[in-house]
């Protein structure tokens, strides 16, 4: 019946891509306003910090796509399933491959925050998969249009050729990212969703995002504690050897630019 399947009537018109944009417009500008966001804009990133990137990166891109492969013919997922266009998590082990070499999978390093994503993703996998709808959105979208600008930045500021190591940022399934992209909200908006389901995915929406900005509250504190630790030997050169060489502040900012990843794609929609 039309009341079980209606849409919520706001300003922002009844589209579902157009609804998610609305309701994470606040966690995208916090997010596109922090000072790493912008100093990967400017070009100023280490192999290090990239190579970090690439770890969590694949720990969210395996439980985002294997979520979506198992639940790839339920009524919401099947719409907004691309597999061969925009997979994602074989372009990243082949940069893990690049940078780490064949044993790579025992480099893998990422945070707390990545976990508690990926865990759930595999939650909602099992028990909601319409949910997985908006994790979908936000990251691949995200990949398809602010992600192009980010591979010419890593390419450039790493001394990067051809594909080498930026795998990722690539999409050869997608001849059009603009044609596909809306072709991606179109198949999005036809999905039939209650109210109830619709509002569940919005608030998913901004979750997607608040584990992102969580991941930098957690980054600023790492930060704060490294420099103290630093700053407490009173001695510059072992201040630049802490700030450069430090596992912890290598790992904190590798999960800071993935956060990065996200801010500049996602209002490219």
């Amino acid at each position: 019946m039309e009341s079980t399947k209606s849409k919520p009537k706001d300003a922002t018109g009844s589209d579902l891509s157009e609804q998610i944009k609305a309701a994470t417009k606040d966690s995208h500008v916090r997010a596109e306003n922090t000072q790493l966001m912008l100093n990967y804009q400017k070009g100023h990133i280490t192999q290090t910090q990239y190579k970090l990137l690439l770890c969590s990166l694949y720990e969210i891109y395996r439980a985002l796509e294997e979520e979506l492969d198992r639940n790839a013919d339920h009524p919401a997922v099947q719409p907004i399933y691309f597999p061969q266009e925009l997979a994602r998590l074989e372009s990243v082990e082949l940069d893990l491959e690049h940078f780490f070499g064949p044993h790579w999978r025992k480099r893998v390093t990422v945070p707390a925050a990545t976990h508690r994503y990926t865990q759930r993703l595999r939650e909602i996998g099992k028990n909601s998969p319409d949910l997985l709808v908006a994790h979908a959105y936000t990251r691949y979208l995200g990949d398809l249009s602010g992600g192009q600008v980010l591979g010419k930045i890593t390419q450039k500021s790493l001394g990067l050729s051809g594909d080498k190591g930026v795998s990722f940022f690539s999409f050869p399934g997608v001849t059009s990212p603009n044609r596909f992209k809306q072709l991606y909200r179109s198949r999005m908006n036809s999905i039939e969703l209650t109210e109830k389901q619709r509002r569940e995915v919005l608030d998913e929406a901004t979750t997607a995002f608040e584990f992102n900005i969580e991941v930098f509250d957690d980054l600023q504190k790492m930060l704060s504690i490294t420099v103290e630790a630093s700053s407490d030997k009173g001695n510059d050169a072992a201040k630049s050897q802490t700030f450069s060489s430090s596992p912890v502040l290598q790992f904190a900012l590798g999960v800071g630019i993935t956060l990065a990843t996200v801010g500049v794609g996602v209002y490219a929609f």
